[in-house]
């Protein structure tokens, strides 16, 4: 009788083996069926340990020069350890666990463990203040978490119960994480979780609202992530390096499941301050095989020396937003190698994507993923189009989209309507069924009756030399209802006046449509998400409340002023 664990494996080899070929691995792709009872971490990461226990399964390498080493065999049996001894506190099946922890051993152990006895991992950026984690405790409803004793401080005085667990120290009223090192290992565990049961709840940062809580089951990120994995085209004895930070969705994605899906090494480089050159030099140390990044990173190491390619770098990646064609170029001149991009959210895995060995389209993020039902439905209509609402068809079940909202069936209803999960994100589609952004359904505005895509405009802007980051919006405008206004994040070296104002709109009118370029620009600091999204929800606010009160902006360029 085939097993769980069997069929995992077999769906995981098989996507490795035909991913080059998009087409065949569209046709001959399955997810696994799994039946009676799964749990990632026991049926495949134990398994995997068992096969290959002295490979390297983490590497985690700090700015200092330290680093740690801990093999799949080694990884198996503390996360026993940690299992035992969270057990004894009273962690069970079910019970919501927060992860407060930082890229280091401890975080990978404590997923792994809280994960074999059936509870819920409710990952946390310690970057959170007080009053969040009293948000996240309390409508989370978690009973334990696990925090670096210095963030400890952060929980005095919520009206919620918990059991506290200090990592690195000792903080009063908790738990020591130390001593379950001197506990003995009662494993393997038999969890006994079917595939539908909660494995993981994300806080997601909202760029327009407050954060929502999106619930995962032992097989939406666990088996779902067969997609992310083919996607970054980590493959068995690799090294995977991605730039990510513990707490969000992206982590588990890029940093967790998928290279050891793959059975991949993960390789983390823990900076306090972003060094492009010692970053580049991990990538050669390290031997990294596959090497994924923000658009940020990937901006910032640009505007310094690439070099030659790492020797070993087969695939380069970004994620998180949409990345500028001119930077993707950039990388390709030095190094040989296309950045692939690629699309999913929180609520799901990645659902295209630019996939190893296939021809990449200037600014497109690529085609549905083999097993993912990807359509585009014109917002007006609901009707199947070219150009609409990314949304994954659920009459074809899609195997890594969430359960659902926690305690919120109104936006349930909302997301999940029409037999359809509406992403909000908007984009066109070509003939060759290739999938290329435009914009969040709420970002996408109206000029003089012309329809603007804020991203569009952002990729013509960040190619200007002055331009690191830019967030373009309408501006309310009596004559044309609104104009294309972007506030923009300055390069080192650039003056923010009024002559680098006039280089970037007289740029801005040369490459793009007459209808679509910068008619306003102001420099800033762009209002972000704790996760690094931009909130351009505060810019349109800022541009609508100036507007209703009849004042104008004076820190704002406007076109008509200084360009002829």
């Amino acid at each position: 009788m085939t097993t769980n664990t069997e069929r995992y494996r077999e769906a995981r080899d098989h996507l490795v083996e035909v991913i080059g070929d998009y087409d065949k691995a569209v046709e001959t792709f399955e997810w696994p069926r799994l039946t009676g009872r799964f749990n990632w971490a026991t049926d495949w990461f134990d398994v995997v340990a068992a096969d290959r226990p002295d490979d390297v399964a983490l590497w985690i390498v700090e700015q200092d020069g330290r680093e740690v080493k801990a093999t799949f065999g080694q990884m198996a049996a503390r996360s026993d350890q940690v299992a035992t001894w969270l057990r004894g506190l009273g962690v069970g099946k079910g019970d919501r666990v927060i992860l407060m922890l930082g890229n280091q051993v401890e975080l990978w152990e404590s997923m792994l463990a809280v994960a074999k006895l059936g509870a819920v991992i409710m990952p946390t950026t310690a970057a959170l203040g007080p009053d969040d984690v009293a948000d996240r405790l309390r409508r989370g409803r978690a009973g334990f978490v696990i925090a670096n004793a210095s963030d400890a401080a952060k929980f005095t005085g919520v009206e919620e119960t918990f059991t506290g667990v200090a990592v690195g120290g000792k903080a009063p009223g908790w738990h020591s994480y130390a001593d379950a090192g001197d506990v003995a290992p009662a494993g393997p565990f038999d969890p006994g979780t079917a595939p539908t049961d909660p494995l993981l709840i994300y806080f997601t940062s909202g760029t327009t609202s407050k954060p929502k809580l999106v619930e995962h089951s032992q097989i939406s990120y666990p088996v779902g992530h067969l997609s992310t994995m083919a996607w970054l085209g980590v493959r068995p004895g690799d090294v995977h390096l991605a730039i990510s930070s513990p707490g969000w969705a992206k982590h588990a994605w890029s940093c967790f499941f998928a290279p050891w899906i793959a059975e991949a090494t993960i390789f983390v480089y823990n900076y306090a301050r972003f060094d492009a050159a010692a970053l580049l030099e991990q990538l050669h140390r390290g031997e990294v095989s596959t090497f994924c990044a923000p658009p940020t990173v990937w901006r910032m190491l640009i505007q310094a020396d690439l070099g030659e390619r790492p020797p070993h770098l087969r695939e380069v990646l970004g994620a998180g937003e949409p990345l500028n064609p001119d930077v993707i170029a950039q990388v390709e001149r030095a190094w040989g190698l296309t950045i692939r991009d690629g699309f999913g959210q929180t609520e799901t895995t990645l659902a295209v994507g630019n996939t190893p060995g296939q021809p990449v389209k200037s600014g497109s993020m690529g085609r549905p993923m083999p097993g993912v039902p990807v359509v585009l439905v014109d917002p007006l209509t609901g009707e199947r189009a070219e150009e609409g609402e990314i949304c994954l068809d659920l009459n074809a079940t899609p195997l890594n989209l969430m359960t659902g909202y926690l305690d919120d069936e109104k936006r349930n209803a909302l997301v999940m309507r029409d037999g359809l999960y509406h992403t909000g994100d908007v984009a066109t589609r070509d003939d060759d069924g290739y999938i290329t952004y435009v914009g969040r359904t709420d970002d996408v505005f109206k000029s003089s009756d012309y329809k603007v895509s804020p991203f569009e405009l952002e990729s013509v802007l960040i190619e200007h030399p002055a331009v690191v980051e830019a967030a373009v919006v309408p501006a309310p405008d009596d004559t044309r209802l609104a104009v294309p206004k972007a506030y923009i994040a300055l390069a080192e070296g650039w003056t923010a006046d009024a002559e680098t104002a006039r280089q970037i709109l007289q740029y801005s009118r040369d490459h793009l449509a007459p209808y679509l370029k910068v008619r306003r620009v102001e420099f800033a600091d762009l209002p972000k998400t704790i996760s690094g999204k931009i909130r351009r929800v505060d810019l349109r606010r800022r541009e609508q409340d100036a507007h209703s009160a009849g004042t104008p902006i004076d820190t704002e360029f406007r076109y008509e002023d200084l360009v002829r």
